[in-house]
């Protein structure tokens, strides 16, 4: 039994519009091919979230879902009656432009002549931790094919400008009418006609670009954001292809990034955590002080709220986890010397940790919770 379009996106069936479109992007990010490489369940829930859109972003469509539900689209609605016919081209080029930003976009097909797709690009982008926390728009030089001016193309002679050539085959029903993608233009309709002497066959030139990549806050080191139209021309009415931007994070001095968390060793001497002391510490975007109390214990974990990344789907920032260390001196003098001995059976020095202070493995397990 298929799920219902308004679970799938989790919205009210009293969602305006703007709800609509607003829970289809927040699904789409979460399930995006992208953020999810390999994971089937994300494709299916991806390819259901498009399917459900396609339907309650139409006013037509949606009054008749709500009257009859699936069964007023069997065999006709959504992307052929079912988001098992569906693939990435037909929801990028359907609903691209929902993402925002630039990202997005397989490019069109369809019927009759076919708007050829040229090859992407590939390029890799090094982001510091602030750059991540904040987002960032970055300019970079891209080698990219373009149709060489004055290159001229002409109607393909082999299907006229159909596209496809047709194919008559006799059966044992009859005479059977198949259409493919024809074999001289590729399916584009038209062919090359003249090119200037710079241009290679396909009449196309290598020219430098500058594209402006605006890059969200969270993203991760690995993640591939996509930059539509920035890729290498196709000859004729072609698209062109995608920049593909790859995120490499350059690891920073201080701080260690754990997802959405940041974690910060901040190590005091003996004195310092004896008498309580007030420090600077790093954080992304500049420093914090914050006050310790007399007898810190090393090993203490201290959660700055919100001082971490932003989450990548917008649901707030994580937080920065300072971990205290007491730094043990390895050299005294001797009066310092003298002072540790006679200090040895002391009973302010004797160890005696509250019942409610946690041990080393419960802070390690309320880290990751």
């Amino acid at each position: 039994m298929k799920k219902d379009f308004y679970e799938i996106l989790g919205i009210s069936k009293n969602a305006d519009a703007a709800e609509i479109k607003k829970a289809y992007r927040k699904s789409a990010l979460k399930y995006h091919p992208d953020k999810n490489p390999g994971d089937k369940e994300a494709e299916e829930n991806f390819k259901l979230a498009a399917e459900a859109y396609e339907v309650l972003s139409d006013p037509q469509k949606k009054a008749k879902y709500d009257q009859y539900g699936h069964q007023a689209f069997d065999g006709s609605g959504g992307f052929g009656g079912g988001h098992g016919g569906m693939n990435m081209d037909d929801i990028f080029s359907q609903f691209g432009d929902i993402f925002g930003g630039g990202f997005g976009g397989f490019g069109g097909g369809g019927g009759g002549p076919r708007r050829a797709k040229g090859s992407n690009l590939r390029i890799k982008v090094k982001l510091t931790l602030e750059e991540i926390a904040n987002g960032v728009e970055k300019k970079v030089k891209v080698k990219r094919k373009v149709q060489a001016k004055g290159v001229t193309y002409k109607t393909c002679t082999t299907c006229n400008g159909q596209g496809q050539v047709m194919r008559v085959t006799n059966t044992i029903l009859g005479r059977m009418q198949s259409a493919s993608t024809c074999p001289t233009c590729g399916g584009s309709g038209q062919i090359l006609d003249k090119r200037p002497s710079e241009a290679d066959a396909q009449g196309m030139v290598q020219e430098d670009e500058t594209v402006s990549i605006k890059i969200p806050a969270g993203v991760v080191d690995g993640m591939q954001l996509k930059v539509s139209n920035k890729g290498n021309d196709a000859p004729g009415n072609s698209i062109p292809g995608d920049l593909i931007v790859a995120i490499e994070e350059i690891e920073h001095e201080f701080l260690k990034r754990e997802g959405e968390n940041v974690h910060f060793d901040l190590y005091i001497s003996f004195p310092e955590a004896v008498l309580g002391v007030s420090k600077d510490i790093e954080a992304i975007n500049g420093k914090v002080r914050i006050k310790l109390e007399e007898g810190i214990q090393s090993g203490k974990i201290l959660r700055l709220k919100g001082k971490g990344i932003p989450s990548l789907n917008g649901y707030g920032n994580g937080d920065l986890l300072v971990h205290v260390n007491v730094w043990t001196p390895k050299t005294l003098n001797k009066e310092q010397k003298q002072f540790f001995e006679n200090a040895l059976n002391d009973e302010h020095f004797v160890p005696s940790p509250e019942k409610s202070e946690k041990s080393f493995f419960e802070k390690v397990k309320d880290m990751f919770s």
